[in-house]
């Protein structure tokens, strides 16, 4: 009877040991990984900050200020009513420009500048043709017209 198949009743407390040993096993892990995490690494943060000419606008009032100024790159230098612009570089060598505005023009601005160039053409063109009437007010010489006949009269009577 004890070797029978039926009497061998399922015994359930080995596999709840077997399930809280792996639970418990999960909460030491659960455990240890917050400490690996917290644990600073050695970190070695170098910041090297490089020289920049980052300024919006470097003024200057003449040539020889812009020569005394010490720059670190190119660096241009504009004088105070934005005419003239300095360009210094490293090596001290400096380039002048002169600025001028460029005013957006409109329709109407365009076709007063074309109508404005006809008319300066036209009084070239005026002026041209003065300057060929020069010889129409010169005296007409005494010539004779090549175009008439010239007939002398005979002395010889014809009969």
């Amino acid at each position: 009877m004890f070797n029978s198949p039926y009497t061998n009743v399922y015994n359930p407390q080995a596999s709840l040991d077997r399930i809280n040993a792996q639970i418990n096993e999960l909460e030491r892990m659960k455990q240890s990984i917050p400490q690996q995490m917290t644990q600073p690494t050695n970190l070695t943060q170098n910041f090297q900050i490089a020289p920049t000419n980052r300024e919006v606008i470097r003024y200057a009032n003449s040539f020889e200020e812009v020569q005394r100024d010490m720059v670190i790159g190119d660096t241009p230098f504009f004088s105070k009513d934005m005419s003239v612009v300095w360009i210094k570089n490293t090596k001290g060598e400096i380039k002048t420009y002169e600025l001028a505005e460029i005013i957006p023009k409109d329709d109407k601005d365009i076709e007063i500048e074309m109508l404005k160039a006809q008319i300066n053409e036209m009084k070239g063109m005026i002026q041209n043709a003065k300057s060929n009437d020069e010889y129409v007010d010169e005296p007409v010489e005494d010539e004779k017209p090549t175009n008439v006949p010239i007939h002398k009269s005979s002395t010889k009577k014809s009969k």
